[in-house]
Formats: C-alpha cells, sequence, structure tokens
C-alpha cells in the first residue's frame, strides 16, 4: 500500500475553494484504502476536539482561538451541528424578526449566514475539516424544563408564516426528543407532506448549501443522533446530493442513529445503502466501554467489508463527572480504540461530555501525529489476536504483518506480540499519550514472539516498523 500522507504542514494550507466546474471531490474516500479519507487524491486522517458543537455561532475572536489551538495541536476536523437554541446566549436565529417581536421565514437574519461563512472559511484556511449536521432534535424540544420550541421561529406562534392549524404544530413539546412526536421531523412527502412546513426546511438547507458548496473542507451529516423514520433521513439525504450535483459538486452524506448498539437495525439504514450514504457515523459507539467498544466498532467494520467506506466519530464521549458516568480516561480509551479500529474520523466531544480540546484531547491529537508519521494507521488493520497473554482492555493491536505493529496499552500491563510472520530488524518507539512526546526506544530482531510493556501505567502507543 502506498506510504502517502498529508503532513501536518501541508494539512495547514489553505484548502481549495470548491470549483463549481469540478464534478470530482477533492475529499473523498481513498480509492487505496476505502475505509480512509482522502484529500487531493492523498490519504489523510481526519482528527480534532472542540468545545462545542456548533462553533459557528461562536464570537469571532473566540471561535479563531478555538481553531488555532486546534490546528497547533495537528487537528484538523470539527464537528457543527447548524443550531440555533439559546444555550450561551449568543446565538442567533436564521431568520429576520420583524418589528412586531415576530420572525419571517421568508427572510434571513444575516448574521446567521455571515457566522457560518466565516466559520467555513476559517477553517479552510487551516485545513480543517468540518463535519456539518443540519438538523439538531435539541433545538425543537422543550424537554427538561427548557422553551427552545417556545421561542422558536418555526413555532407558528412566533412567526408570521403560518398557524398552529396549518403546520400541524403544538405550543410545546416537553417530552424529550427521543420520543420522536415532534411533527417537525415527518414533513417530507413519504411520511406526512406537510408542505406548509416543508418549504421553508428546503429553503434553510437550500441556503445552507449555497454557502457550503464553495467550499472542499465538508462532509453532511442529516441528523444528531436520531430517533426518527428512515424516509427523513434519506428525503434530506438525497435533497444535498442532488442540490451539489446540480452544481457538478459530488459530496459525502451520512446520518447518526441515536441507538448505541450499532448492531440495531436503525443503523442498518444507513450501513445497507451506499449509494446514498458514503460514509458511516458510529459516535454512539462512544458511550460502551472497553473491550465492547472495541468489538461493536468492529463488528461494523465486518459488515461493511463487501462495500468499504469511511467510519467516522464525531462525538468521543468521556470526561470525568459527565452525566453518563464517564472518566476522562474513557474518552481517552475511546479515541484510541477507535484509531487502531480503523476509524476514518475522529473528534473529542464538547464538554462536560467530553475533553473537548482540553490539554489531555490535545496531547492525543498530537501523539496521534507522532504516531501517523511513524507507522501510518490506513497501512494497518485489526490484529489483536497476534497478541498472548493479554486480558480484556489490556492491549489492542493493528498490523501489516510482517513490516508494521501498532500496539496501545491504556493501562499499563504485559502482553506477547507474534512476529514470527516478520524478519529482520525493528524499531519500537514508544510514545507518551499524555504528554503527546516520544519516549523509550528499542531494537527487536525478528521472527520471534516479544514481551511488551509500557514504561508505566498511563496510556501508552508502540509504533513498530523497519527503521
Amino acid at each position: 500500500m502506498k506510504q502517502l500522507a498529508i503532513s501536518l504542514s501541508s494539512c495547514l494550507v489553505v484548502l481549495t475553494a470548491a470549483s463549481s466546474m469540478a464534478a470530482e471531490p477533492v475529499l473523498a474516500p481513498w480509492k487505496d484504502n476505502p475505509w480512509y479519507w482522502s484529500y487531493q487524491a492523498k490519504p489523510v486522517m481526519l482528527l480534532g476536539g472542540s468545545d462545542d458543537d456548533n462553533l459557528f455561532q461562536w464570537p469571532e475572536k473566540a471561535l479563531l482561538v478555538q481553531l488555532d489551538r486546534l490546528a497547533a495541536a495537528g487537528g484538523n476536523v470539527i464537528r457543527n451541528t447548524m443550531s440555533d437554541r439559546k444555550d450561551k446566549g449568543f446565538e442567533v436565529y436564521p431568520f429576520k424578526r420583524l418589528a412586531n417581536g415576530k420572525f419571517d421565514l421568508n427572510e434571513w437574519n444575516d448574521e446567521y449566514w455571515e457566522r457560518f461563512e466565516r466559520l467555513l472559511r476559517e477553517t479552510s484556511k487551516r485545513g480543517i475539516f468540518v463535519q456539518i449536521e443540519i438538523w439538531d432534535r435539541f433545538d425543537y424540544t422543550d424537554d427538561r424544563g427548557s422553551n427552545r420550541w417556545q421561542i422558536h421561529p418555526y413555532n407558528p406562534g412566533n412567526n408570521v408564516n403560518y398557524t398552529y392549524e396549518q403546520s400541524g404544530f403544538a405550543r410545546r413539546y416537553p417530552k424529550h426528543p427521543g420520543a420522536n412526536v415532534q411533527p417537525f421531523f415527518f414533513t417530507t412527502p413519504r411520511q406526512r407532506n406537510n408542505k406548509v412546513v416543508l418549504r421553508f426546511q428546503q429553503r434553510f438547507v437550500g441556503r445552507l448549501l449555497d454557502l457550503s458548496l464553495r467550499f472542499s473542507n465538508v462532509l453532511y451529516c442529516m441528523d444528531n443522533e436520531t430517533s426518527g423514520e428512515e424516509q427523513w433521513s434519506r428525503y434530506w439525504a438525497t435533497f444535498v446530493k442532488d442540490r451539489a450535483a446540480s452544481k457538478r459538486r459530488r459530496v459525502y452524506v451520512t446520518e447518526m442513529w441515536d441507538d448505541w448498539n450499532l448492531r440495531a437495525s436503525s443503523h442498518k439504514r444507513t450501513f445497507d445503502h451506499p449509494q446514498l450514504y458514503g460514509f458511516v457515523d458510529v459516535s454512539q459507539n462512544n458511550h460502551n466501554k472497553g473491550q465492547k467498544h472495541w468489538d461493536n466498532f468492529l463488528h461494523v467494520r465486518r459488515y461493511l467489508a463487501g462495500k468499504p467506506r469511511p467510519m467516522n466519530t464525531t462525538k468521543t464521549y468521556g470526561a470525568n463527572r459527565n452525566k453518563f458516568g464517564h472518566s476522562d480516561q474513557d474518552g481517552i480509551e475511546r479515541f484510541w480504540r477507535h484509531l487502531l479500529a480503523g476509524a476514518a474520523s475522529i473528534r473529542f466531544h464538547r464538554p462536560d461530555a467530553g475533553l473537548g480540546l482540553n490539554d489531555k484531547a490535545v496531547a492525543s491529537i498530537r501523539a496521534a501525529r507522532r504516531l501517523e508519521k511513524l507507522v501510518p494507521p490506513w497501512t494497518v488493520k485489526p490484529a489483536t489476536e497476534l497478541l498472548s497473554g493479554r486480558s480484556a482492555n489490556e492491549a489492542y493491536l493493528s498490523a501489516d504483518r510482517g513490516r508494521a505493529y501498532i500496539v496501545y496499552f491504556p493501562a499499563g500491563g504485559e502482553v506477547q506480540l507474534d512476529l514470527s510472520a516478520a524478519k529482520g530488524s525493528f524499531t519500537l518507539q514508544w510514545i507518551d499519550i499524555s504528554k503527546g512526546q516520544v519516549g523509550p526506544r528499542r531494537k527487536l530482531t525478528a521472527p520471534g514472539r516479544f514481551a511488551l510493556s509500557p514504561p508505566d501505567r498511563k496510556n501508552w502507543v508502540a509504533a513498530i516498523a523497519r527503521p
């Protein structure tokens, strides 16, 4: 396999603005190994973290500081929901507010779209890719005592465009959005065919695409952890791809289903339709831990093996005292297990559900880039069967047998590595994940079995390759 890589220095060059005449995407599954992304026909590993889901809403100064910190760490991907809920107070809606206090869904709030375009422009400058989520169900709910739906422009009480009777909306939706009772997510022709509301949704997505299709650094996910109907997702995935095609662009879309069990039937709505969904997002696997987390990911990899495509994880959960009972260590382990298992894009979720872009996240990203220079992840495959004396979650291995090996230890331990398929000398380089720095180095001479034990009980990864 080709040992090509986009180096850190080249990652920081400006991502090209997309030409309206370009039919072939510059960001696409890599032809030599479609489990991974390529940019301008060269493989690129997407690694990132950010302190919010909808960074485009941030004030400009704070946004640029965040993007600079990510780029300096070697990160090159963020998540961006198009969310407008009032979590921090500076968020704005996409629609114009009239003098009478109501919104006109036929008129734009220019500030919203200027913020979005700024995010696309500034990420492009820094070689950062953006995975967009068009719809976020938490924007349209009053769950947990919130008033998000009650004050939202789509609520008929807040706009001049339709009534409750015309739209089919209620004044409040107090249930968790996972109950999937919000008519907002049933408007498409093969659902309830709600033409009154759908035309405004179409107009919104059309405006989003008018801006995003100018850039080459964008991937598209339809929803955040949806429990909605399949037809909703298929409609918007098709809408996005058709609109892009009308501008002679090819884009890649996916859906993120809510079920934490990747073996659930809902995930097959994406897995089974590669002609529509050009990549998959398995972020919800990050609610699982240890060996189960690894095994679930590999189950999907085997399921997709007949038609390989990138497997992204845009939300890596895990932070001390988050509401799910996770720890910082959980977040770090999930990042590294997915890296060795073959994920194409890995991002730390925002606080307090994840590490965001804190020092631990930055160290992991830096460590991963150091590893990439020694053994590019796209040159190896999961091969934990080559480890003996291993207990559950003690160590993980990915290998190009006879040529290169990556071993991750979450918390110390000792295993035997089978190098019987190899010959000659190798260099074993330890990388300290907690610091993002290289550690001890030693020589190995194959064939044989070798005892491996990290320098201490912190997170370590070993790169074993030809000198």
